[in-house]
């Protein structure tokens, strides 16, 4: 099966990602400032570059866990049915959690996140995201903290992948088709 060509034009600088993870992580770390302990709860598999970044700001006792849940597979599009892949190791009930997203597109694996965590009883629910498109939401949720606004582009790097590439890029840029297809 082909696939389409495409280059990456930057829209984020790894320069601006680190600047505004500083000052994300001085404002949660106000939030959160009592904690006896932060549960940091990435989102796989896009958040994992970010949640590194973020918790070596957070000058405070952090445990860190994982959960994966998706609702694209290898698509460019949303499939509005979330799934599960990886739960949560530990437990939350009774403590101060923060979930941290890659992105809010139409926000249905975040409200669905949201939900499941929620009918665990933490003591505190928050949500972080990297990056939100405003103008993709259907489900009605919003992070708490956002590091950049963006429009309705499609967009890889910084831990975010278009089928499973371009993860390891240092900034956020814009995936732009080329139109030709090369063999797979």
């Amino acid at each position: 099966m082909p696939q389409r060509t495409y280059v990456i034009d930057e829209m984020i600088s790894a320069k601006s990602i680190a600047a505004r993870i500083e000052a994300l992580a001085r404002e949660i770390r106000e939030e959160f400032r009592d904690t006896d302990k932060l549960v940091v709860v990435g989102l796989l598999r896009g958040s994992f570059v970010f949640i590194a970044d973020l918790v070596r700001e957070l000058d405070l006792p952090v445990e860190v866990d994982f959960l994966e849940a998706s609702s694209y597979d290898n698509a460019m599009e949303s499939s509005r049915e979330v799934r599960i892949l990886k739960d949560l190791r530990g437990q939350i009930e009774g403590r101060d959690v923060l979930v941290v997203e890659d992105i809010v597109d139409t926000g249905f694996t975040l409200d669905h996140v949201l939900h499941l965590l929620g009918s665990r009883h933490p003591k505190k629910l928050k949500t972080i995201a990297l990056l939100d498109k405003p103008s993709r939401r259907e489900a009605p949720v919003r992070a708490d903290w956002i590091g950049f606004e963006i429009p309705d582009e499609f967009v890889v790097g910084y831990g975010i992948d278009f089928a499973q590439r371009n993860r390891n890029l240092p900034y956020i840029g814009k995936v732009r088709f080329t139109g030709e297809d090369v063999p797979a």
